[in-house]
């Protein structure tokens, strides 16, 4: 009886010991904050206009859908696609995606979230997605998204007029 109890001592003494020498996905052990670069972010996105220079969906090159289209992010969370004659709104925002298990492969990831409220017919359904910021600059932000279902890569490129 007392090597049964020895051995079950033992035994929870060594998982509670290998339990706290776990820490989370960071070498330091403190917990993703992504609040400033997510700031920096939506302040250089605010201001301005934008265009995308490059979209390609699942290999194919679809840049010329956006021709002429003027992109505004605004503060309220509206995005506002024009060209001169056709209007497209939508909604975006930057979310911190450490916590969260989506497709991505960093533990520590920014989502550049945007929404056009539109049929599947249209180009702008394309860009509605929860985009992986690669890169980020006051003049050029590069977004990239695996697509669960079939496995293709998007890509989408906004430069600052």
């Amino acid at each position: 009886m007392k090597k049964v109890f020895n051995l079950g001592f033992i035994l929870m003494l060594s998982l509670t010991l290998m339990s706290s020498m776990c820490s989370s996905d960071d070498d330091d052990g403190t917990p993703n904050n992504n609040s400033q670069q997510i700031a920096e972010i939506e302040s250089d996105v605010q201001s301005g206009t934008w265009r995308i220079t490059n979209f390609v969906d699942s290999g194919q090159n679809e840049t010329s859908d956006f021709s002429g289209y003027d992109f505004s992010f605004n503060t309220d969370g509206s995005l506002v696609a024009t060209n001169g004659t056709n209007t497209q709104t939508g909604t975006w925002s930057i979310t911190d995606d450490s916590n969260s298990s989506d497709d991505s492969s960093s533990d520590d990831d920014i989502d550049f979230n945007i929404f056009f409220p539109v049929p599947d017919t249209n180009d702008f359904e394309d860009l509605n997605d929860d985009w992986d910021i690669v890169t980020a600059t006051s003049t050029r932000i590069e977004l990239i998204d695996i697509s669960g279902g079939n496995g293709g890569t998007d890509m989408l490129t906004f430069e600052k007029n």
